[in-house]
């Protein structure tokens, strides 16, 4: 048998990183952080538990390529979306409302991830958080960002800041509140991206208002 290509073995190191990084989501979606073992996760992911360590020199630094990576799915997932749409608004609003979502959806792993960079670790770079920056950077462009190096940092610290109060104990914002001041800040008609049922809270929402771009 002739030895395996180069772009096989990059292949199949590809595919048991991603295995380990959604059997980690999984698992700490169901269990909790502090229960899940990377014994766990390797056996979840049907890889060698040594693999782990040979990807990833953590749990916490696991955790954080395994969000980064199912925001970055979740993400791509809304841009893309039929009917698709290449206007910049349209797809800043849909950028806004899947990572609300993401809250949503996934309160215990998302809560977790929100904790873990607020520890000394802090923000871990890796592939998976920079296929996310990219995505981000890209819909800052389209929206119509004159200086994007200074809007997509604000728009990234703005959704953290919606996630954390979503998600935060005994005292949590409405998410439909926290949607309509986003998209006040940035000139978005509610209508745009995915509105939720019911319309927007409060006051009449303005159709629209001063671009951030």
């Amino acid at each position: 048998m002739s030895p395996r290509s180069a772009s096989v073995n990059e292949e199949l190191r590809r595919r048991s990183r991603e295995r380990l990084l959604q059997a980690t989501v999984e698992l700490v979606a169901e269990r909790g952080y502090e229960a899940t073992t990377l014994g766990d996760i390797a056996d979840r992911a049907g890889a060698a538990r040594g693999l782990v360590s040979y990807y990833f020199p953590g749990k916490r630094q696991l955790l954080q390529s395994a969000v980064h990576r199912l925001m970055h799915l979740r993400l791509d997932a809304a841009l893309e979306r039929e009917p698709r749409s290449d206007d910049g608004r349209e797809r800043l609003a849909r950028a806004i409302d899947a990572i609300l979502g993401l809250a949503r959806d996934e309160p215990l792993l998302m809560r977790t991830h929100m904790a873990g960079i607020l520890q000394a670790e802090g923000f871990v770079q890796c592939p998976e958080q920079r296929r996310l920056a990219e995505l981000l950077r890209d819909t800052v462009t389209r929206y119509g960002s004159a200086d994007v190096d200074t809007d997509y940092p604000l728009l990234r610290a703005l959704l953290m800041g919606a996630v954390v109060a979503v998600l935060l104990p005994g005292a949590p914002m409405p998410m439909a509140r926290l949607r309509a001041e986003l998209f006040q800040r940035y000139g978005l008609e509610w209508e745009l991206g995915f509105p939720p049922d019911g319309g927007p809270p409060g006051a009449a929402f303005p159709s629209a208002g001063p671009s951030a771009g």
